[in-house]
């Protein structure tokens, strides 16, 4: 079965970095375009970055362009997000994802919260 596996959250100071990681297993990863999305409290779920199944293309919301770097190592099945410049308004649950066309299926690991703030 589809298992995403996050982790690398944490509190951080305005201004501070993290990376986050989400372990895939469960299907062939190097086939698939995957994503990351955040919930902060009280809003909707947002897209905030993807890549291509190869890793040579990436897409961002526009908030965290130049701030955020989404990679991927197929060979570890593992999709990262690089956290830079942290900034309160990025305080959510950060998940990973991803889509399956051809069953029109999402799948979601379980989340890991991103606090920042001094």
């Amino acid at each position: 079965q589809v298992q995403l596996v996050e982790s690398g959250g944490g509190l951080v100071q305005p201004g501070g970095s993290l990376r986050l990681s989400c372990a895939a297993s469960g299907f062939t990863f190097s086939n698939y375009a995957m994503s990351w999305y955040r919930r902060a409290p009280g809003k909707e779920r947002e897209l905030v970055a993807s890549i291509s199944s190869a890793g040579g293309s990436t897409n961002y919301r526009e908030s965290v362009k130049g701030r955020f770097t989404i990679s991927r190592d197929n060979a570890k099945n593992t999709v990262y997000l690089q956290m830079n410049s942290l900034k309160p308004e990025d305080t959510a649950v950060y998940y990973c994802n991803v889509f399956w066309r051809m069953t029109m299926t999402n799948y979601w690991g379980q989340g890991t919260q991103v606090t920042v703030s001094s």
